[in-house]
C-alpha cells in the first residue's frame, strides 16, 4: 500500500536551474571574478550535486586549480560565493523568476487531502527550499510535509542515498510503501539505492541522463493523480514479487 510521496526540489518541484545559473554568475561578478558559466557548462556541472561542490569542481578542473586571488582559502572563498549566490537566488524567486512545474501543486494538494504523507529529500539548502515553497504555497508550506531532509541534515550528496535513507527512517515507512519523484540521474540512483520506486520528470538540463530503473518517465506531472500513483505502485510491487 502506498503511504508516502517523497519529492526532490530543484528541477522536480520547480524549474529552478536557470535561476540558479544566473545567481552563480551574479555571485562571480559581485566577487570580482571573471568566471561566467554558460548553459552547456552548467549542464555538465549539474552532474555534481550541491552548489558549493560545483564551484569547487569548476575551480579545480575547469580552471586547473588556479590560486585564490582573494587571498582567502579556497573553502572560505567558496562559502562566500555560495552565500552571495543563495541571496541572489532567493531574490529571483521573490521576483517570480522561478515557476513550479506543471501538475506539482495539484498533486501535492490531492495527495495531502487523500491521506498520503508528503516528504522532501533534496541536496539543496534550507534557504532555497523555503524561498521557493513559501512563494508557491504560502507561509504555512511546511505543514504539507511530514519530513524535510536537505543539505543541512544530509551532507553526503546524491547519488549517495543518505538523504533518502534518513527520510525513510524519519517517516517510519519501508521504501516499498513510498514513491520518490526526481528529475536527474543522480537523484534516481540515490532513490533506487534505498529501494524506492521512482517517477522521473526530466527537464532541459537532465533530458539526456540515464534513467534506467525508473518506475515512469514523464514530461511533467500534469494530469497525474493519486489514483494513478496507486495503480503504478501496485504494478511495481507485483513486478518485484
Amino acid at each position: 500500500m502506498l503511504k508516502a510521496l517523497i519529492f526532490d526540489v530543484d528541477g522536480t518541484l520547480a524549474d529552478t536551474e536557470m535561476a540558479h545559473l544566473a545567481a552563480f554568475n551574479h555571485a562571480f561578478a559581485e566577487f570580482g571574478l571573471d568566471w561566467r558559466w554558460d548553459v552547456p557548462l552548467y549542464t555538465r556541472l549539474l552532474g555534481i550535486s550541491g552548489g558549493k561542490e560545483r564551484i569547487k569542481a569548476y575551480w579545480q578542473t575547469e580552471l586547473g586549480g588556479v590560486k585564490d586571488i582573494s587571498g582567502a582559502g579556497m573553502q572560505e572563498t567558496i562559502d562566500r560565493l555560495h552565500d552571495i549566490k543563495t541571496a541572489a537566488y532567493e531574490q529571483a524567486v521573490q521576483d517570480g523568476a522561478v515557476k513550479m512545474r506543471p501538475g506539482v501543486l495539484a498533486l501535492l494538494s490531492q495527495a495531502s487531502a487523500s491521506g498520503l504523507q508528503l516528504a522532501i529529500a533534496t541536496t539543496t539548502s534550507p534557504v532555497n527550499i523555503s524561498a521557493l515553497l513559501r512563494k508557491a504555497i504560502g507561509p504555512d508550506w511546511q505543514q504539507y510535509f511530514l519530513v524535510i531532509e536537505d543539505a543541512s541534515t544530509a551532507p553526503r550528496k546524491k547519488p549517495d542515498p543518505m538523504v533518502y535513507s534518513q527520510t525513510l527512517s524519519r517517516l517510519g515507512f519501508a521504501a516499498q510503501t513510498c514513491m520518490a519523484f526526481e528529475d536527474s540521474e543522480n537523484g534516481l540512483r540515490a532513490a533506487l539505492a534505498t529501494g524506492l520506486p521512482t517517477v522521473i520528470t526530466p527537464n532541459d538540463f537532465t533530458a539526456t541522463h540515464d534513467f534506467t530503473g525508473a518506475l515512469r518517465i514523464l514530461p511533467n506531472l500534469e494530469g497525474v493523480g493519486v489514483a494513478q500513483l496507486h495503480e503504478w505502485h501496485t504494478t511495481s510491487l507485483k513486478a518485484a514479487a
